[in-house]
């Protein structure tokens, strides 16, 4: 979700790698729909995991989640996001998923502007 939305958000001025510690076999079908909502399409992605290689590539990795670790590099800048759990609360399904979006969508737009300051 938050790769979608800093493509959308960001536009050419970021390059956008995406991947997980423990990527699933495809994109979830509600973070799909969520995101058509506001314009971005991730329909076409496919779960990666992520790579040492994508790690030092990157200026930033953010770190999506309480639970997702990756062994840091000097040198890259490293941002744990701890995003909404709206089923914690009880709310689930597609409406749980535009919570989610829009905890993303703020961090994701904070980022982009500091990376292009």
């Amino acid at each position: 979700m938050a790769a979608g939305l800093m493509r959308r958000i960001a536009g050419d001025a970021v390059d956008v790698l995406s991947a997980g510690t423990r990527p699933g076999t495809a994109v979830n079908a509600l973070s799909v729909e969520s995101l058509r909502e506001v314009g971005a399409d991730i329909s076409a992605q496919t779960p990666t995991a992520v790579t040492p290689d994508m790690i030092r590539w990157a200026d930033v990795v953010v770190i999506l989640g309480r639970d997702a670790t990756v062994e840091q590099v000097p040198g890259t800048r490293f941002e744990t996001w701890d995003t909404d759990e709206p089923s914690e609360r009880g709310i689930d399904g597609l409406e749980r998923m535009r919570l989610v979006r829009d905890d993303i969508a703020a961090r994701v737009t904070d980022l982009a502007d500091r990376l292009r300051a």
